[in-house]
C-alpha cells in the first residue's frame, strides 16, 4: 500500500473525515494533530506470548493502531466460471486511548476510531473495487458482540453467535452485490509462534495474527445487473498491531493458497524500501483438524515469473513457489492480471489459480509496488 501503514493510516484519517479539504473543525485538526502519540500515551505494543482467545479476540482492539477482518473467496457460478471475492473491514486509531482520562460516555460521536470498508468482485474479465469510510458509531460502523458483527453501513457480516461463524455477508454496490452464507467448523490458526507474527527479521515489528482458511460459502452474488448463485471456499484472516510495517521496509507479497480440500498454505513476504528485494518471508501450511506446520523462511522461495502494467506500474502477476521441505512446487497466476485496487490507497488484490505439484485455487495481494 503506501511505503509505512503509518503514513497509510494518515491518508486514512484525512480523506475519511474530510475528503481532499483543508481541515474544516478544530476537532478534525485535533485528531490529526494527535495522530503521532507521545512517549507518554503510546499504543499498545505487539508483545510475544500473549494468548489470543476465541470469541474474544474476534472483537476490536482499540488501543492498538491498526486492525482488520478480512475475507477471500474463490467461487464458481452455475455454469462453472470461476470468480473472486474480497470484504476487508479495517479499524485506525486517530489518536491512542488515554490512561489518564476516564472514558466519556456523555457523546458517542467523540471516538478516536475509523473504519475503512473495501468490497471487490473478480472475474477473469472483469474486476470492481468499492471502499466506504466511517468514524466508529454505534448506527455507523463497528465491531459487536453477542452476536459477532462487523459494519459499515450496510456492507455487514452478521454471525448468530459470538463466534465468526455461522455467518451472513451482504454487499450492496451500484455495479456489484454479494449475500453469501459462511460456516465453518475448523479450528482457527495461529499464525506466527502461537499468533504472534513477526514482520522483520530483527523481530522490530510484530502483529497479532490468526486464520480460518477453511471456510465453506455458498450464496447470490450479483454483477452489473446479473444474479449468480455461487458456492465455493472462503478464508478469513485477523490481524492487529501498532506497527506492521518498518520504515525500510516497501511493501509485501501474500498468498493464500488452497492445495486440496484438507490443506491450506498462507505465505507472505516483505520487501526492502531500497533494493525492492525480499528481507523477510513467513509461512505456515494448515490442516482442516486444526494442525500445521511453521515453515522456516530459508525454505521459502518465491520468484516473479510475470508482471502486468496498470495504470504506469508493473504488477507480478505469476509466480513460483516452492517449499521443497513440504514437497511444493507451484505456480501461482492471477485469473484476472488487471485486478488492481484502484482506491484511496490502491493495491493489487485478486483470485489465483494454482498448478504443478499441487492444484487449487486461491487469493494474492501485492502493495508497495
Amino acid at each position: 500500500m503506501n511505503q509505512t501503514l503509518k503514513k497509510l493510516a494518515l491518508t486514512f484519517y484525512c480523506l475519511s473525515l474530510m475528503g481532499c479539504d483543508e481541515p474544516k473543525t478544530q476537532d478534525m485538526g485535533a485528531l490529526l494533530a494527535s495522530e503521532t502519540p507521545s512517549k507518554n500515551e503510546p499504543f499498545t505494543p505487539v508483545i510475544k506470548g500473549v494468548e489470543i482467545t476465541f470469541p474474544t479476540d474476534h472483537q476490536a482492539h482499540n488501543d492498538f493502531r491498526h486492525e482488520w477482518w478480512y475475507l477471500t473467496a474463490n467461487l464458481v457460478d452455475e455454469q462453472g466460471n470461476q470468480l473472486g471475492i474480497q470484504w476487508t473491514q479495517f479499524r485506525f486509531a486517530a489518536a491512542p486511548q488515554s490512561t489518564n482520562l476516564p472514558p466519556d460516555n456523555t457523546n458517542a460521536w467523540k471516538s478516536q476510531q475509523i473504519y475503512m470498508a473495501h468490497s471487490a468482485i473478480t472475474t477473469q474479465d472483469k474486476h470492481y473495487a468499492e471502499e466506504k469510510w466511517s468514524r466508529d458509531h454505534a448506527q455507523l460502523a463497528g465491531v459487536e458482540g453477542s452476536p459477532f458483527r462487523a459494519f459499515l453501513d450496510d456492507w455487514q457480516w452478521r454471525s448468530r453467535t459470538d463466534d465468526l461463524f455461522p455467518a451472513t455477508l451482504n454487499v450492496n454496490t451500484k455495479l456489484f452485490s454479494y449475500s453469501l452464507s459462511l460456516t465453518s467448523t475448523a479450528p482457527y490458526q495461529k499464525q506466527g509462534e502461537q499468533g504472534y507474527s513477526e514482520k522483520s527479521a530483527d523481530g522490530q515489528v510484530a502483529s497479532y495474527y490468526y486464520s480460518q482458511p477453511f471456510i465453506d460459502v455458498s450464496g447470490e452474488v450479483t454483477i452489473d445487473g446479473k444474479a449468480h448463485q455461487v458456492s465455493g471456499k472462503g478464508w478469513i484472516d485477523r490481524e492487529w498491531s501498532s506497527q506492521f510495517l518498518l520504515d525500510s521496509q516497501q511493501g509485501w507479497d501474500w498468498f493464500a493458497l488452497r492445495l486440496s480440500d484438507e490443506t491450506s498454505l498462507v505465505v507472505f513476504q516483505l520487501r526492502d524500501a531500497k533494493t525492492g528485494e525480499a528481507s523477510y518471508a513467513s509461512a505456515r501450511l494448515m490442516q482442516q483438524d486444526g494442525s500445521g506446520i511453521a515453515i522456516s523462511q530459508q525454505d521459502i522461495r518465491l520468484n516473479a515469473t510475470k508482471q502486468t502494467q496498470i495504470q504506469g506500474r508493473r504488477y507480478p502477476t505469476e509466480w513460483q513457489i516452492s517449499i521443497p521441505t513440504q514437497q511444493i512446487e507451484v505456480t501461482v497466476s492471477a485469473l484476472n492480471p488487471n485486478a488492481k485496487m484502484s482506491l484511496s490507497v490502491s493495491y493489487w488484490e485478486g483470485p489465483v489459480r494454482i498448478e504443478g505439484t499441487h492444484s487449487g485455487t486461491g487469493y494474492m495481494e501485492l502493495t508497495g509496488y
